[in-house]
């Protein structure tokens, strides 16, 4: 594994001398458990940083479970996989979705990156890394809970966002990998979002008691970046394959994803792109 590691921190730093100097903003959206509408958060996030004239890539990488490309009614004919394993173009197998905004979808292919040959990783990262040049922000939308995939991608990351819903099973799966991230990688930022919460005191108890826990036993804090309330426009946007942030745009949950991207657009973390994230990736591995 330290040799895995080694070679991709290494192909990382050689890929990055011929790539502009410019890096992107990257936002890795996990859960402790599913069903708590993180994929739908990650859509309707990126298609409003989009909105805001920002140039943005959703990458689906939760495993076999993948349903990005489902939520916005895409039909990819290509996908990481076929990179890794055909040494297929990874900007084609980029899916144009609405008002413009870039899609790669996830699948088996995840489980490949866990364990990739040299020739794959080679041919991974010298694609990866142009796309540091073609984006300003990257939403990365992991799967639930603390497999190593999840966390290779949620501890590489400096920039995390956590959803919950006032549901105790919820809570208590988010505090666990809020541990995890927190052991592990105390210098980054946990973002918490509870969703389908009844209204703001609702929202507001659960983030003050997962602080609570989080503050006296692993002494860091979550910030909490806003919640989204129980609404039908959201069931509706699933079954018809529209995100509501398109569909609905005068919601309320619509207008609350518009000033979660505004406050996430306006934080300071350092811009680290996929090179950046390759290279913290080692050292996961490791």
């Amino acid at each position: 594994m330290s040799d895995q590691a080694e070679r991709l921190r290494l192909l990382a730093r050689q890929v990055a001398q011929g790539r502009p100097l410019r890096r992107g903003q990257v936002v890795t959206i996990t859960s402790g458990k599913g069903g708590v509408g993180k994929s739908s958060l990650a859509v309707n996030l990126a298609l409003a940083m989009q909105q805001m004239g920002r140039r943005v890539m959703l990458f689906d990488a939760d495993l076999g479970l993948a349903n990005v490309d489902v939520l916005l009614g895409l039909a990819p004919a290509e996908g990481l996989v076929d990179v890794l394993r055909r040494g297929a173009d990874l900007e084609r197998c980029l899916v144009t979705g609405p008002l413009g905004l870039k899609v790669a979808a996830g699948g088996s292919g995840f489980y490949e990156l866990a364990n990739p040959s040299e020739p794959e990783l080679d041919r991974l990262l010298r694609q990866l890394a142009r796309l540091d040049a073609m984006f300003d922000v990257v939403i990365i939308d992991t799967g639930a809970g603390l497999s190593r995939t999840v966390l290779s991608f949620v501890l590489a990351s400096l920039e995390t966002i956590l959803v919950t819903t006032p549901e105790p099973t919820a809570i208590t799966d988010a505090y666990g990998m809020a541990k995890v991230i927190f052991t592990r990688r105390p210098e980054g930022q946990i973002h918490l979002v509870v969703n389908q919460a009844r209204n703001g005191s609702e929202a507001r108890m659960v983030a003050e008691r997962l602080n609570m826990v989080c503050q006296r036993f692993l002494g860091h804090e979550l910030k909490f970046l806003g919640y989204l309330p129980f609404d039908q426009h959201v069931r509706e946007a699933v079954q018809t394959q529209q995100p509501f942030i398109l569909a609905k745009p005068h919601a309320r949950v619509s207008r609350m994803v518009m000033a979660m991207a505004e406050e996430l657009l306006g934080t300071r973390a350092s811009p680290m792109g996929f090179s950046g994230l390759l290279e913290r990736m080692a050292g996961v591995f490791r």
